[in-house]
């Protein structure tokens, strides 16, 4: 168990008032100590111990900063920030993750890293690619936050299920679907597989649809989305028809706590999620009877998968504490911490200096993947400000509608081009093209 795992919990509930207040950085006390206000931005039982830990070492070795902790839960985050820029009461600090970075961005609530960078610790220290994935996300193309990690889709199965039925993980999509099927018992509340259809769908749908087609971009050569092309509509068609035959019934509505409980409960075969759930698994079922497999490869025996947002610390330029706010960041994406943070969490890091991935196979594994000349990386466009609104509110009430019979694939996948198609076009003519 991490150190001072849950000595934070009551201050993390007392400072939480900070949400509604301006000015969260604290002047210098008269001691010389200096206080900064830290937003996680995945607050809960997983992480906060995590941070708990780092925060810890961090004001070890930087004895005139303290840091206030403040977790919120990933599925208020946004919402949390647009308060605080609408009404005041930004931190110092907080969690960022691309998926969000373009909306922060553009609202000037963010200072830029790429200075700060260059003359400290980090410098040539973090990877290239998650460097320019990060700046691909804004228009002007600058670090607009310190990244701590980077992620890749995961199938998690049950390593004994597989073995009891003499099965090898699946290389293809055949024998993908063919597996889970194989592992379906119904009677006995065993299901092979386990669709996401509450919140958070569509990243984990967009991950199948282009991992089966192998189309390789989410826009085509003239701005129009590929999201409906003929490939995916026919992939969409596929795994919505797993739907109730080899799934839960409950899976329309599942979003990631209610698959995880599922899964780690015994009931499902194979979930589909990323590698931050490591933990999660393996401290229920134990590392035995759970292992990843990446998005399976295509007939040619090529892989396509799709990008994940880059994790990272921001720092907020009203903060009056911006020194030792970018101190906090730089020391958490440093060697050490970094390796910590990526055994912890189970994701990719950052910092080019964490050896083999802290050590643990998956992740290891998953950068070999990533590295492979076989894998083709589709980005998906979290620089357009919609994007979010896109795939979250408008098109998951419509993927349930498409698992219980009522919206065909083509036209919901219709619906989702066209505002992708649009969305882009109203970027490039915000931009010059």
């Amino acid at each position: 168990m991490a150190p001072g795992r849950w000595s934070r919990t009551a201050t993390a509930l007392a400072v939480g008032a900070c949400l509604a207040l301006a000015g969260c950085g604290d002047d210098p006390a008269a001691d010389g100590t200096t206080t900064i206000t830290f937003w996680d931005d995945n607050g809960g039982p997983a992480r906060t111990p995590v941070w708990e830990h780092m925060i810890a070492e961090f004001e070890k070795e930087n004895p005139t900063i303290k840091v206030k902790y403040v977790g919120i839960p990933i599925a208020q985050v946004q919402q949390k920030y647009d308060t605080a820029i609408a009404g005041g009461g930004l931190p110092d600090v907080g969690g960022v993750t691309t998926a969000m970075l373009a909306n922060l961005a553009a609202r000037e609530v963010l200072e830029p890293m790429d200075e700060r960078l260059s003359g400290s610790a980090l410098d040539g220290k973090l990877n290239e690619q998650v460097v320019d994935t990060v700046k691909a996300t804004v228009p002007d193309e600058k670090l607009y936050m310190v990244p701590l990690s980077t992620n890749l889709g995961v199938f998690w199965y049950r390593a004994d299920w597989f073995a009891e039925a003499k099965i090898s993980p699946p290389a293809n999509w055949d024998e993908f679907y063919s597996a889970v099927e194989k592992l379906t018992d119904r009677p006995n509340n065993r299901y092979g597989y386990t669709i996401r259809g509450g919140a958070g769908s569509i990243s984990q749908l967009l991950e199948v649809l282009y991992g089966q087609s192998g189309i390789d971009e989410v826009f085509d050569s003239s701005g129009e989305s590929t999201v409906n092309d003929p490939g995916n509509v026919e992939a969409l068609e596929r795994i919505a028809g797993l739907y109730k035959k080899v799934t839960p019934e409950a899976d329309v509505t599942n979003d990631y706590v209610k698959m995880v409980a599922q899964f780690d409960g015994g009931n499902i075969g194979v979930m589909q999620h990323n590698l931050g759930s490591y933990t999660d698994h393996v401290e229920t079922l134990g590392e035995d009877k759970v292992d990843a497999m990446f998005v399976p490869a295509g007939e040619d025996g090529t892989r396509t998968v799709t990008s994940h947002p880059v994790t990272g610390l921001g720092v907020f330029a009203a903060g009056e504490q911006r020194d030792a706010a970018f101190r906090f960041a730089e020391f958490v994406a440093g060697k050490e911490m970094n390796t910590y943070w990526a055994t912890e969490t189970g994701v990719l890091p950052a910092n080019t200096e964490v050896a083999d991935a802290a050590g643990l196979e998956h992740i290891t594994r998953a950068a070999q993947v990533l590295s492979d000349p076989g894998t083709t990386l589709v980005q998906l466009p979290y620089y357009l400000p919609e994007f979010n609104s896109i795939t979250k509110t408008d098109a998951e009430p419509q993927f349930q509608k498409v698992l219980l019979g009522e919206l065909s694939a083509r036209d919901f996948l219709d619906e989702m081009a066209g505002k992708l198609t649009e969305a882009q076009a109203s970027y490039d003519e915000r931009n010059g093209g």
